[in-house]
């Protein structure tokens, strides 16, 4: 960028040009207010004096090589000129322009720029502001201001400025503009004004508020907004006024990409708790195919890929869910404001999947956006903190993630699409022994689902969270409802079954008799539908439990085969890696074996020799071997002699190495 003229420069340049010729002065205001001499000679200006008068203002230094007025000059000009002769010359030229039937795009922002308030101008463009709404919201934000700034009526744009405002996330904004506009009696554009609120309410995490805008505005009035109804009033669990609304949807013979998507949407959360579960994967995915396909960025209380990814996550399927949001993501599905989501349903299969550095990697995309993460988002970001801390089985990260993630479960009410991170969250919380925290919301979500009549493809994850709680809190006899869910779901929902098999494998375990051949093929099941931290848990605990070597060393083989790395948190205060079979967990540092080390980490944090065995996959009686070993190298006798001098080891180790 050039620097800016200093005062003095812009004083001497104004009265240079105060002391030109009236014809020259003219020529300049000419091109200041947008003539362009080739096409348009201003009325006062004498054509046959024009090529003279260019050739002294380009001998002046006050155009440039193509013609056109230097900025600077442009700007004296348009200040030291009165502002009625620049108007008249505005409306002149504006007058041209219609007089022979050109459009006004090319002059209409520099205009409303410059001030001119002219019906014409403010037409033009809110017409432009109409054609970028959908694919260029931003700059369509930016149009629609000039728009009013040129005598646009801000109430008859105010859907189109919300959604623009939502659209690049800023969705107080947006809630600002439609909520005046909801106040007034029969505002105009009122159904988009009621998409964008939903919207708005959705991404606050408050979707039973969503749904009552649409019962409001009710089926018959309803429209196009059909597929979005659905997906809001089912979601929050009125199943009965979401069936109302898909017997209104529009004709399934829509032509544009954005109708079809909206309509598929709904079709496919109907079909999601319905006996014809099977066919809500499909619609969801076409739903967000199109969506991508049309480029548009509207306002949605959820988006076609975040459902159909929500969709394949709780039908276990990794696979598909990471395609989903490879192809949403690539072609922009929703704009930037539907990004960070995506990024944080990327991360949210990484974590399944105990791919933890991927998972941090789109949680640093998804909150470095140029977009304020809205609370339902915070809710996902938080449970995923509080996740990939309890997977690295680091307590200090996973406290800390825990007393994040209970604040922010105030800020959102629970609905259809949250259930997965409430889930991660119950198995944590019961294992810090503050379960208690999250009962309000999950009696909401159990009620939630009640009224939806129980639909296996959302429930069975929340059942299985259950059927994990009560294993970590020691009390079987709460098993068994959720239990006979899942065997109820078995039938025709292949997760349930899985689910169902280990969590008899469970029970067997916990119960001290289990078939070792059992509780491999359970523990293997949970890794195939994404699951492996829990089959990997699920073989550990077990071969603590294994009353022959034979039978211990096969389940810890399993364990190991099925998660074979782990690696703590970032912000994780010792850095430990778990071993892998791979590791020279033999090799001594520091006095201690790599293995010793990661075992006196574990003894600092304050675990039992089962906990330490069930985290790095060796029986307690291993643990125990390694922490006499290193009783014997340090010369110690008591445990306080024991932690005080790991203490010391580890500091000066990481110390040392940091």
């Amino acid at each position: 960028m050039g620097q800016a003229n200093p005062p003095e420069a812009i004083e001497a340049l104004g009265h240079e040009l105060e002391t030109t010729s009236v014809a020259l002065r003219e020529l300049l205001l000419a091109l200041a207010v947008g003539f362009d001499l080739a096409d348009h000679v201003p009325p006062s200006l004498d054509a046959a004096q024009i090529d003279d008068l260019v050739e002294q203002a380009r001998a002046a230094g006050w155009l440039s090589p193509n013609g056109r007025l230097l900025p600077v000059v442009r700007q004296t000009i348009l200040d030291t000129t009165p502002p009625y002769r620049v108007r008249a010359l505005q409306r002149m030229l504006v007058d041209t322009f219609v007089d022979e039937g050109l459009p006004l795009d090319t002059v209409a922002e520099a205009l409303a720029q410059d001030g001119l308030r002219d019906v014409r101008i403010s037409r033009t463009l809110e017409h432009a502001a109409d054609a970028a709404l959908d694919t260029e919201p931003a700059r369509a934000s930016v149009l629609y201001e000039e728009a009013t700034a040129a005598g646009s009526d801000e109430t008859h744009t105010a859907a189109r400025r919300a959604q623009a405002a939502a659209a690049v996330g800023d969705v107080d904004g947006a809630s600002r503009i439609v909520d005046a506009l909801l106040a007034q009696e029969d505002p105009p554009d009122h159904s988009r004004a009621i998409d964008i609120a939903a919207a708005a309410w959705a991404q606050r995490g408050m979707l039973a508020r969503s749904a009552e805008l649409y019962r409001s505005r009710g089926p018959e009035n309803i429209g196009g907004s059909a597929g979005l109804a659905v997906v809001a009033m089912m979601g929050a669990g009125d199943r009965a006024g979401a069936e109302s609304m898909a017997n209104a949807a529009s004709s399934p013979g829509a032509v544009h990409s954005l109708a079809v998507a909206v309509n598929l949407m709904g079709q496919g959360i109907m079909h999601s708790v319905s006996d014809q579960a099977a066919h809500a994967l499909p619609s969801l995915i076409q739903a967000s195919d199109m969506m991508t396909a049309s480029g548009a960025t509207v306002p949605l209380p959820e988006s076609p890929a975040a459902l159909a990814t929500l969709a394949a996550l709780h039908a276990g399927d990794l696979d598909v869910a990471d395609s989903i949001l490879d192809a949403a993501l690539l072609g922009g599905q929703g704009g930037q404001a539907a990004r960070p989501r995506l990024l944080l349903l990327r991360a949210w299969v990484a974590m399944q999947r105990d791919r933890p550095e991927r998972a941090y990697e789109a949680i640093t995309q998804a909150t470095t956006v140029d977009c304020e993460l809205v609370p339902r988002d915070v809710l996902w970001l938080r449970a995923l903190e509080v996740g990939l801390a309890r997977r690295a089985d680091d307590g200090s990260s996973l406290v800390r993630a825990w007393h994040r993630a209970r604040e922010s479960v105030l800020h959102v009410d629970i609905d259809l699409y949250n259930l997965m991170p409430l889930a991660e969250l119950l198995i944590a919380a019961t294992r810090l022994r503050d379960a208690e925290r999250l009962e309000p919301q999950l009696l909401d979500a159990w009620a939630l689902l009640q009224q939806l009549g129980d639909p296996p493809l959302w429930s069975v994850p929340l059942h299985w969270a259950a059927i994990q709680a009560a294993i970590l809190a020691e009390r079987p006899q709460e098993l068994g409802p959720h239990a006979a869910a899942l065997v109820r779901a078995s039938d025709h929902d292949h997760l349930a079954s899985t689910l169902a098999s280990a969590g008899r494998a469970w029970v067997l375990v916990l119960a001290g008799n289990f078939d070792v051949t059992v509780v491999e093929a359970a523990a293997r099941g949970l890794a195939a539908v994404g699951m492996t931290w829990e089959g990997a848990r699920l073989a550990g605990h077990a071969s603590a439990r294994a009353p022959e070597r034979k039978d211990m060393a096969r389940l810890l083989a399993c364990a190991r085969d099925l998660r074979p790395s782990t690696k703590r948190p970032p912000d994780s205060p010792t850095g430990a890696h778990p071993a892998t079979p791979n590791d020279p967990a033999d090799s001594v540092e520091n006095g201690m074996s790599a293995r010793e080390r990661e075992v006196a980490v574990l003894v600092l944090e304050g675990k039992t020799y089962q906990e330490i065995g069930e985290a790095i996959f060796i029986s307690p009686r291993t643990v125990e071997h390694h922490i006499a070993s290193i009783r014997r190298r340090l010369g110690v006798t008591t445990r306080g002699e024991l932690l005080a001098q790991l203490r010391i080891m580890l500091d000066e180790r990481d110390a040392f190495s940091g």
